[in-house]
């Protein structure tokens, strides 16, 4: 009777234990071997759980996009202030993580790994591409709708476009933050910052 609550409970296990591992040294740098060891589970039982290393990648990927958008409501729906507050305080937070701002580490934690993952995997595993995409689309529905409450609440000029500047501020985002990775440095998230506090225009 309890065999259910037992295979929910060491799935969890293997891919929170996998995400952190491969979070750190990437998919690719990280074999079965390790995450197993990591988690104290028998080859065998991985198998039980999920068919290939991929199958895993592509699982990991969909559990962490559901936990950072329970996030992501919290951030761009749920906090206190206007829509336009609220998204740019979580830029602003986005590009802090580099400056040591220990309030964003949790940001980080989460932002990095499909930032991380989307170079590597992308042209190696359709499965987890796919999971990506739809990862992906989901962030930026959360901006268009924050965009939108920040016309209803006045803080947003209403000749923005939602759809269209979701995608364009994640582009720039997920830009910058690669840029930011290549050159060691933290400036390009510093100018993305400011690219957006233009492109969120408030009303007159």
């Amino acid at each position: 009777m309890n065999r259910p609550r037992e295979f929910e409970d060491t799935r969890e296990h293997l891919l929170a234990t996998g995400e952190t591992v491969i979070r750190s040294k990437g998919f690719a740098g990280v074999g079965l071997a390790e995450i197993l060891a990591e988690a104290g589970v028998p080859k065998g039982s991985f198998y039980h759980y999920f068919r290939s290393k991929e199958g895993f990648g592509a699982d990991m990927l969909a559990r962490y996009f559901e936990r950072y958008d329970l996030d992501l409501q919290q951030m761009l729906l749920e906090a206190p202030g206007s829509g336009r507050q609220r998204l740019f305080d979580f830029f602003r937070r986005w590009a802090a993580r580099h400056d040591g701002d220990t309030q964003a580490r949790p940001q980080c934690q989460q932002a990095c790994l499909a930032v991380k993952l989307s170079a590597e995997v992308s042209d190696m595993s359709e499965a987890m591409r796919e999971e990506l995409v739809k990862g992906m689309q989901r962030v930026q529905q959360r901006l268009a709708q924050t965009i939108v409450a920040g016309q209803q609440d006045g803080s947003l000029s209403l000749v923005l476009a939602p759809d269209d500047l979701a995608e364009s501020l994640y582009l720039l985002w997920v830009g910058a933050e690669l840029l930011t990775k290549v050159q060691r440095s933290p400036a390009p998230l510093q100018r993305a910052l400011q690219q957006t506090d233009l492109w969120l225009q408030s009303p007159g």
